[in-house]
């Protein structure tokens, strides 16, 4: 079995030509002064939204048998532009309904008579994946459309038995859907939309090398729809390499930014810093971030912390020298390091692009700095996100700093144990995969002589525990290195798209 791939070529009798759809008749937009908690960014000029007389009638039925009476704000504005397969990125919150933006469209204009894949869907997790599958189910399935949910820790035998049937759409995880790819039992020369959901998320668990893959392999003449609930700059580059002159739709609530940045913060004890700061980290995997503390002993205790567990990690503070601020920064740069921890000495004159994330290990003293430290991200229109770790007396700082410059911070909670292991052991498997998949045929040989030794250790509680052990150590040297950095701002072909 090799690994070397290829890409397809469009001829043949399986593939379609490339998406041609005109716009049905629409009816003109509505306003929606009715929702002023949602700020609308539509392309210009934007094209009409759409009702549930849009669809097709055998459509409406389905979608009325599911008791829907109407669509949601997501679904009307985003499913003109896929409809008129035109390439668009939709920026919206979670449980906003934009799964029914994309599934509703594409079962519209899928050719039930072909029995071969025209829908690849691209999901950052299993559970997602599953709840995408089973959306397109329930409306394709009484319309005679066929689908497939692909993705890692399951059997392999569901799924090629669907492959060889026949399927209209697939949805999947990168990762796994590489594997049938590379097996041979997904042939993507038929596919004439793809959609990337939860994009942010899909970087965030790890997933650009597989997709690049996946990229390679795709027809030229396709449609790319991009949707992510925020759009920091990784996912705009993302965009710029899988889409071609993308529209933009941002329907997000005016209570998480007015000025393309997400302010958040976190109210824990004092003494759970240090911890909470790593469990963010890991839970939000920023290509790169700055970390400001607001003295020289707090900079170099984080920055040891960080350092002592793996994290590429420089400092700037009082006790740094020129030089050797130099040097950090351009480390920084060009990726050697991941993360800055610094004083209010780095919180002006900085300009990294590419920086996503801002973490505060302290609110500062002066309102105002607190605004320049949030603008190290941010930065050329990009959007970004400044997290906050306070405690109770300096959440009311943090207030004062909100009500000062009208910033709208959120309040959230840390994820729970069980939901931070769901996030490692998705992240786990992503890098697990890609590591078989890069082994030579003599190393695939070697593990499967130890596949016996694996089943006889899993028999037992205490080797269990050896296990976790070795799989921990593995994924935190995976998480920490850079086994494939995300395409730099200033590389050929990397620009941010204007968006």
């Amino acid at each position: 079995m090799s690994s070397d791939l290829t890409p397809e070529s469009n001829s043949g009798s399986d593939s379609l030509s490339g998406p041609d759809r005109s716009l049905p008749e629409l009816p003109s937009s509505s306003p929606y002064a009715s929702q002023p908690s949602v700020r609308i960014i539509e392309p210009q000029p934007p094209l009409p939204d759409v009702t549930m007389e849009s669809f097709s009638p055998a459509l409406q039925d389905v979608i009325r048998a599911n008791g829907w009476s109407d669509l949601m704000l997501v679904q009307k504005k985003a499913t003109p532009y896929i409809l008129n397969a035109q390439d668009i990125i939709v920026q919206s919150k979670t449980g906003s309904g934009k799964t029914g933006a994309f599934v509703l469209p594409l079962l519209q204009v899928i050719e039930k008579s072909h029995n071969r894949p025209q829908v690849l869907i691209m999901t950052p997790t299993r559970e997602l994946a599953l709840q995408v599958y089973e959306e397109t189910v329930k409306f394709g399935a009484p319309m005679g459309i066929s689908s497939v949910a692909v993705y890692g820790g399951v059997a392999y035998g569901p799924q090629l038995d669907a492959f060889k049937r026949g399927v209209h759409i697939v949805v999947g995880t990168p990762g796994r859907l590489l594997d049938h790819i590379i097996n041979g039992n997904l042939n993507l020369k038929s596919i004439r939309d793809l959609v990337l959901d939860e994009a942010d998320e899909l970087l965030s668990m790890g997933f650009y090398p597989d997709m690049k893959r996946i990229h390679g392999l795709l027809p030229k003449d396709r449609c790319t729809y991009l949707f992510s609930a925020t759009m920091p700059v990784n996912v705009k580059r993302l965009a710029q390499e899988f889409m071609r002159g993308p529209k933009f739709l941002s329907l997000c609530p005016t209570d998480i930014s007015v000025s393309n940045m997400e302010h958040v913060y976190y109210v824990v004890d004092p003494v759970e810093k240090d911890k909470t700061l790593l469990r963010l980290i890991e839970e939000e995997n920023p290509e790169s971030a700055i970390i400001f503390c607001n003295t020289r002993r707090d900079t170099g205790y984080i920055h040891e912390y960080l350092r002592a567990r793996g994290l590429m990690v420089g400092q700037i503070s009082g006790d740094i020298n020129q030089k050797q601020r130099q040097k950090v920064m351009k480390d920084l740069k060009e990726n050697a390091i991941r993360f800055l921890v610094a004083t209010d000495i780095a919180a002006r004159g900085i300009d990294i692009q590419g920086l996503s994330h801002v973490f505060m290990y302290d609110h500062p003293d002066d309102p105002e700095v607190y605004v320049h430290r949030a603008g190290r991200t941010a930065r050329a229109g990009a959007s970004g996100q400044a997290i906050s770790v306070v405690g109770m007396v300096e959440e009311i700082a943090l207030r004062n700093t909100a009500a000062k410059f009208d910033i709208p911070f959120v309040k959230k909670t840390l994820k729970t144990e069980k939901e931070l292991q769901t996030i490692i052991g998705e992240r786990t498997t992503v890098y697990l995969e890609q590591e078989f998949r890069s082994l030579k045929q003599q190393d695939r040989q070697g593990a499967s002589r130890m596949v016996p030794l694996l089943e006889a250790l899993i028999n037992s509680e205490e080797e269990k525990q050896v296990l976790g052990m070795m799989l921990h150590k593995f994924y935190w040297s995976r998480f920490t290195g850079l086994s494939e950095p995300l395409p730099r701002a200033d590389e050929e072909g990397a620009d941010t798209p204007s968006v």
